[in-house]
């Protein structure tokens, strides 16, 4: 059964080290921080920041055991903002990627924040992050995740949309109503993003 993450400091807490399974080997992440015991160290703490906003200003489904996570931001909101984050980030540990982290970071985020608002300018949902632990994989966990709001939106006549870095991830969304509406890369890092959107 799907429910809202309850917003406590120890589902909170789980929540994020199992994202942080889920993304370790993300080309995101591969590139941000690519020595492998510095990316596990962090990679809890900033998830922990990503779900704390989530809860903000979405919502943020679980299943009971927390193998499985989805946060979405709510029309009006879907679009992060830096001080938006850092409060985030004052409710727990910062994910201190160090000024190398953050150099690589920007370009990154420049880009797929400007391929967001070129391919969705009407109100809709951000499938921001959607994770399954790497031994729950495969069984179906990540479409029911994202049930509670698809179905939402398809009330309420708005579209949803989201970007992936993992080319594998593409035929798992077309198969739960998402197209590619973009597909670049971003400069001087090579990592590669589709933007996709479910239309109504």
């Amino acid at each position: 059964m799907i429910s809202r993450l309850l917003p406590t400091h120890e589902q909170i807490r789980r929540a994020s080290e199992m994202m942080a399974r889920a993304f370790f080997h993300d080309p995101l992440y591969l590139y941000l921080i690519p020595d492998d015991s510095r990316r596990e160290r962090l990679l809890p703490s900033f998830h922990g920041i990503t779900i704390r906003y989530a809860l903000r200003h979405g919502e943020v489904y679980a299943t009971p055991s927390l193998d499985g996570l989805a946060c979405w931001l709510a029309p009006g909101h879907t679009n992060p903002t830096w001080w938006g984050m850092l409060r985030a980030a004052m409710h727990g540990a910062p994910a201190s990627f160090g000024i190398r982290g953050l150099r690589r970071y920007l370009p990154v985020g420049s880009y797929v924040e400007k391929m967001h608002e070129q391919a969705v300018s009407e109100p809709h949902w951000y499938l921001w992050e959607l994770g399954v632990d790497p031994s729950c994989q495969g069984k179906g966990i990540g479409g029911r995740l994202m049930q509670p709001i698809l179905v939402r939106a398809d009330r309420d006549g708005l579209p949803c949309y989201l970007e992936t870095m993992n080319e594998a991830n593409v035929p798992f969304y077309e198969k739960h109503g998402f197209a590619v509406v973009s597909d670049g890369v971003v400069p001087g890092c090579g990592l590669r993003v589709w933007g996709m959107k479910r239309a109504l």
